[in-house]
C-alpha cells in the first residue's frame, strides 16, 4: 500500500501541506472502493455533500486500486466537501474490491461504516437512512435491498446479468441459509455495519462480494434492510466480468469449507469424485493382465491426480501460499502413496480371508483410511510452517487490526 502524501484544504482554492492529517471521529465513515472511477467522483461526493452532512456527520475514506488519475480527480474535487475526504492507494490490490473494503475498515474511526460503490448505481442520499435504520433496530448490518417492497434492480443492464444476479442470491441463500437469515439481498454492496461487529481479522474476502464475507465470518446480530433503486452506472464501465464470477464461486467453496467439519465433508466428496479416475485404472489394468497388487498402486496414482487437482483448486486454495507447489505435490503423493501400506494389506485381508471381490474390497480400504488421510492433508501439506524464533530475539506482540489507524494516508479537508 503506498501513502499518498497528506494534502489539507485551508481557504478553498489554496491547499496547504500538513505533515500528518487525524480526521475527528464522525458518525459515520462511508468507505469507497476505486478502481478506474475518474469519471465519477465528482458527481458522487457532490451528492454525497448535498445528501449526508445536513442530517448526519461523515468522512469519506477511499481505497483506490486505479491505474487513472483517480486519486488526483478525488484531491480535486474534495477541496469543495464540507466533511474530510481519505485516500488510501493500494499499489496490489490483494483480495479485489473486498480486499479494499477490509482496508478500509481497519483504518475505520467511527461507530458506523457504510460501505458502496463509486458508480453511482448506490444513492447517496440513502446513506444516512441506512444509519437510522441500525440506530431505530438496534441492528449491527442494515442492508440496501433491491429484493424488498420498495426496492428495484432497475439499473442491472440487459436480461443475462438480471438472471445472473438472481441465480447468485438463490444459491447463495441456499448454501448459507442461517446465516443469511433476514437478508433478501447478499449480492448487495450497499450496506452500513457497526465497527463493533467487524472482527477484520477474520476476513479473507475473494472478489467482490464483500457483504456476503462480512455476514458469514463476522455473524452480526439483528440484521436491517433498507429498500434501494439499483440505478445506472453514471460514467465508465462495469467491472463484472466472467472472471469475477469465477472468483465469487470459489469464495463460496471457501466460505462454506471454513469449519473443520465441513471441510472434511468436502474432502470426503473430493476423495469419492477420485474414485472414478481411480478405479477405471484398476479396471483397465486388470483387464490386460497385470496382477490386482501392482495394478493397486499404478490405479491409486490416477485418484492423486485428481484429488490434488481437486483440492488446490477448491478447498486449499487460500492455503497454497505456505507451501511452494513442488513442496505440496510431493507431500500430497507421499500422503496419498503411503496409505497404500494400510490399503494393500486391509486389501489383501478382504480378499483373501472374507472372499470379497477386488473392487468392492477397495471402496471398503478407502474409507476406512479416509480420516486418516485428511489429517494428514491438512497438518503436513496445508498447515503454515511454525516460523523459528531467533535466539536471543523476542517475540513482538501482534498488532491488532481492529484499532482505528491514524491518518496518514491522503487526505484533504476543509
Amino acid at each position: 500500500m503506498s501513502i499518498l502524501p497528506p494534502i489539507g484544504a485551508g481557504e478553498r482554492g489554496e491547499p496547504e501541506l500538513e505533515a500528518t492529517v487525524v480526521a475527528e471521529p464522525g458518525a459515520v465513515t462511508v468507505i469507497i472502493p476505486t478502481f478506474n472511477e475518474s469519471g465519477n467522483i465528482r458527481e458522487l461526493l457532490r451528492q454525497l455533500t448535498d445528501a449526508v452532512p445536513a442530517r448526519l456527520p461523515c468522512e469519506v475514506l477511499f481505497v483506490d486500486d486505479s491505474t487513472d488519475d483517480t486519486p488526483a480527480v478525488i484531491a480535486s474535487a474534495a477541496q469543495d466537501c464540507p466533511f474530510p475526504v481519505n485516500v488510501i492507494h493500494r499499489e496490489a490490490p490483494e483480495g479485489g474490491l473486498g480486499g479494499a473494503v477490509v482496508e478500509g475498515l481497519r483504518a475505520a474511526g467511527s461507530d458506523w461504516i457504510v460501505v458502496m460503490d463509486a458508480d453511482l448505481q448506490h444513492p447517496p442520499a440513502l446513506v444516512p437512512d441506512l444509519v437510522a435504520a441500525g440506530e431505530r433496530t438496534s441492528a449491527d448490518l442494515v442492508v440496501a435491498s433491491r429484493y424488498i417492497d420498495g426496492g428495484s434492480r432497475a439499473g442491472l443492464a440487459g436480461g443475462y446479468r438480471v438472471a445472473v444476479s438472481r441465480a447468485a442470491t438463490w444459491l447463495t441463500k441456499g448454501i448459507f441459509p442461517a446465516r443469511l437469515r433476514g437478508i433478501s439481498d447478499p449480492m448487495s454492496g450497499f450496506f452500513a455495519i457497526r465497527r463493533s461487529a467487524v472482527t477484520s481479522e477474520a476476513l479473507r474476502p475473494l472478489g467482490y462480494k464483500i457483504l456476503l464475507e462480512l455476514a458469514v465470518r463476522c455473524r452480526p446480530e439483528q440484521p436491517a434492510e433498507v429498500p434501494f433503486v439499483f440505478r445506472d452506472r453514471f460514467a465508465g464501465e462495469s467491472k463484472s466480468t466472467a472472471k469475477e464470477g469465477m472468483r465469487f464461486l470459489r469464495h463460496l467453496v471457501e466460505l462454506r469449507t471454513a469449519a473443520p467439519l465441513a471441510r472434511m465433508i468436502a474432502f470426503g466428496l473430493i476423495g469419492l469424485s477420485g474414485f472414478v479416475p481411480n478405479l477405471l485404472a484398476l479396471h483397465g489394468l486388470m483387464a490386460a493382465g497385470v496382477h490386482y497388487l501392482p495394478a493397486e498402486v499404478l490405479a491409486n496414482q490416477f485418484g492423486v491426480v485428481w484429488n490434488f487437482l481437486l483440492i488446490e483448486t477448491l478447498l486449499f486454495r487460500d492455503r497454497r501460499a505456505h507451501r511452494h507447489w513442488a513442496d505440496r505435490v510431493g507431500r500430497f503423493a507421499l500422503l496419498a502413496n503411503a496409505d497404500l501400506l494400510l490399503r494393500i494389506p486391509l486389501i489383501a485381508l478382504l480378499v483373501g480371508q472374507l472372499g470379497m471381490g477386488v473392487l468392492t474390497a477397495t471402496v471398503c480400504a478407502l474409507l476406512a483410511t479416509f480420516v486418516l488421510r485428511f489429517v494428514g492433508t491438512e497438518a503436513l501439506v496445508y498447515l503454515p510452517r511454525r516460523k523459528r524464533q531467533r535466539p536471543g530475539r523476542r517475540a513482538q506482540a501482534p498488532v491488532t487490526s481492529d484499532a482505528p489507524a491514524a491518518r496518514t494516508e491522503g487526505s484533504v479537508r476543509r
